[in-house]
Parts: C-alpha cells; structure tokens; sequence
C-alpha cells in the first residue's frame, strides 16, 4: 500500500515546493516513461519507482575489462568496450562477478531527456552497504554519475565488487538515477530555512557548512549492540537478489570496542551517525561522498535520501544515517563524535504522492546501524 499524502498536507506542499526546478518526483518518472524520455527495453518492475529516483536494471550480458574508463567526449561506450573488454559473460541466469574486477553492463534503461532535465546517478542503499563500487556511465560521458540536460542514448553501469563476491542477474537493480529539472543548487540558506521549520537532524550544535554536518557514533549504543562491523576478507557469495538470508557473523565482524577506532586501509566498515536524520517530504537530500578536509577515508558510496525518509509523513520520525566507510591509503583513528559527512537538501520540482517509508517496501526507515537487507537481523 502506498503511502498517499492528505489533500490538506499536499496544498501545504504546493506552497513550499517550487513548480519547475528542482528533483523529479515519482509521479513525474512515471510521466517520463510515459511520454518516451526514460525507455525501458521491457516493462518496469512494480516497485521500480522510488519516491524521488528510478532503480535502473542490468542488462543481460556483463564485459569484464581491463580497467574503469570514461568514454569522454569523442567516444561511446561500446566503442572503449571493443578496446578494453576481456571477455563477455551471459547475466540472463545469473553470473558470479567477482572481487577486485571491473565490469561493465548495459542496462535495460535508455535516456531521451529533453534540454531542461539532466541526471545523477548514486548506487543504492544496499549496494554500498556490500561495498560494491558502482558507477552510471553514458555516451561521451567526462564525468561519472552524470548524465547532462539532453542525453539521448544507452546507459551502463561499471561494477566492481570491492569486498565480497556477488551473484547477479539480469533485472538485478544495483543503482538508482535522479532526476532534476532546472538549475538548482543546494544552498546553506535553504537548509537553514527548513532546519528553522523542523529540525533536520537530532543533535545538540548543529553545524552547517556546505551541507549540514553528520559525526559518527562510537560510544552510544547499548552494551549488547555493537557500535559497528567490520566486513570479513575472503567470505562467501552475496546473491543481490535475496533478502535477509545470509547469517552476519559469516560475513562481519562486530565491533564492541567504544570511543575511538582505527580504520584499517585494507578493510571496509559499516557505523552509524548519531544524529537521526529527517528529509522533509518536500525536498531530497544527499551525502557528500568524500571531503579531505575530515579526515582519509570515504564516507557512503550511496548518498541519496528520499523525501520522508526519517520523517513522521513517511511513518518514521528520525533514522540514523548509516555509514559505509573505507579508509585511504594508510591507517585512521576514527573519534566518537567526529564528522565524517554532510548532508545536502534540493527541492522536488513537485509535491509528490509518495514519500519514503514502510508503506512502499522501504528498507531502512526508522534504521540504527543496519546492515544491507541481504542480511538476517544482528542478535548480540
């Protein structure tokens, strides 16, 4: 059942949200599906849609390369695969990719964007949390992620498992696009607009700086919780399709020690921030990948939050911001209470008719620490 906002609750958004630019919301993938902008090579799934992003499927066959790539300006994909590809595997029944490979698969979604929306791609919430590196690749592309305002072809996703070998299929969806029509920044006025209204996080000083701040939990979680995990070296396969039957501690190991913690270049973690976070139904936030200023490491390979998302229209008041981190190239000590990332909000280009929450299948509303959903729960 989906979550539909009141009348009353959707003329109030009509007066905050701006009626052009801004994030897509579902109705208006929908719409683009509909009218030839967003062509899908076969019908979409029925939960394909999220509240402010479209899942994107692989295709049915994977090029293992010799190394990532940007097409650039003068190149297509398909023409870099000819000279890079290794060999070509069949996705139709399902195919091991395997850890520290690169791969390169079409999706089943294809662009006719007209000049006023453009698009960026992130992996999803469960893709990071497996740590597998994910990136959207289009024609001529310079950037990563990116698809520019007008994109008329095929889109591809490079895979490379970072940690755990994963099973993966066609129809497998390990990436998601948003829309954005316009030119709309985010903006530290806007969020003090919006934190003035509700707050957007819980905590005591809240810093915002090119994003609202997020610090990390190492100390506040109780005695039979640990305050982290530590993925396993060496561990079995993750089907990407399946949730919630793979046991944790075959895969992870707890982390109980509190206050501080050593990141080990060599190694991949999943913490948790200690402000709850909330993304009013009106707008779309996003994580800040990486800021060198924080410290070494890489913070969530999947940055994007949907409206409602943590909010009471989304049945959730507060979730916690689950982090996927890796350090760089050499050890870092991780303190209770430091920041490690920010959050940044836009405007949806409409009021939408769905929101974040349990409604819609959603899998990390009202979250703490949580693993991927491909994981039975923790018991302590």
């Amino acid at each position: 059942m989906l979550i539909l906002l009141s009348e009353t609750h959707q003329k109030a958004l009509q007066m905050t949200t701006q009626a052009a630019n801004g994030i897509a919301p579902a109705h208006i993938i929908r719409q683009m599906v509909e009218t030839g902008h967003i062509i899908a090579e076969s019908a979409l799934d029925v939960d394909q849609v999220q509240p402010a992003s479209l899942d994107l499927r692989l295709g049915e066959v994977a090029w293992r390369v010799r190394a990532s790539f940007m097409p650039g300006p003068r190149h297509t994909v398909a023409d870099r695969l000819d000279q890079l590809s290794l060999h070509k595997i069949d996705l139709t029944d399902g195919a091991v990719l395997e850890v520290g490979c690169v791969y390169i698969v079409p999706l089943l979604e294809a662009l006719a964007l007209d000049d006023t929306m453009s698009a960026a791609a992130n992996p999803k919430s469960s893709t990071g949390r497996l740590d597998i590196f994910t990136r959207v690749i289009a024609d001529n592309a310079a950037e990563f992620d990116t698809v520019p305002a007008g994109y008329k072809g095929p889109l591809y996703a490079e895979i490379s498992p970072r940690t755990f070998p994963i099973l993966a299929r066609t129809g497998s969806r390990l990436s998601q696009i948003r829309f954005r029509s316009g030119n709309v920044s985010p903006s530290d006025d806007l969020i003090h607009e919006l934190h003035s209204q509700k707050p957007l996080v819980t905590s005591g000083d809240v810093s915002i700086d090119n994003g609202i701040a997020l610090s990390v939990d190492l100390s506040s979680f109780d005695d039979n919780q640990p305050v982290g995990f530590r993925a396993k070296r060496h561990s079995g396969l993750v089907d990407v399709d399946r949730k919630a039957g793979l046991e944790v501690l075959d895969y992870w190991d707890p982390i109980w020690q509190r206050g501080s913690l050593i990141l080990d270049p060599d190694q991949f973690y999943i913490l948790a921030s200690k402000e709850a976070v909330r993304v009013p139904p009106t707008h779309a936030a996003e994580m800040v990948p990486f800021n060198p200023l924080v410290g070494e490491f890489r913070v969530h390979y999947a940055g994007f939050f949907d409206p409602g998302f943590g909010d009471v229209s989304g049945d959730g008041e507060g979730s916690r911001a689950v982090l996927e981190v890796r350090s760089h190239e050499v050890p870092f000590i991780l303190e209770d209470g430091q920041i490690i990332g920010r959050l940044v909000y836009e405007p949806l280009s409409e009021p939408p008719e769905t929101v974040y929450g349990q409604g819609i299948g959603s899998n990390y509303q009202k979250q703490g620490l949580k693993l991927s959903k491909h994981f039975k729960a923790f018991e302590g």
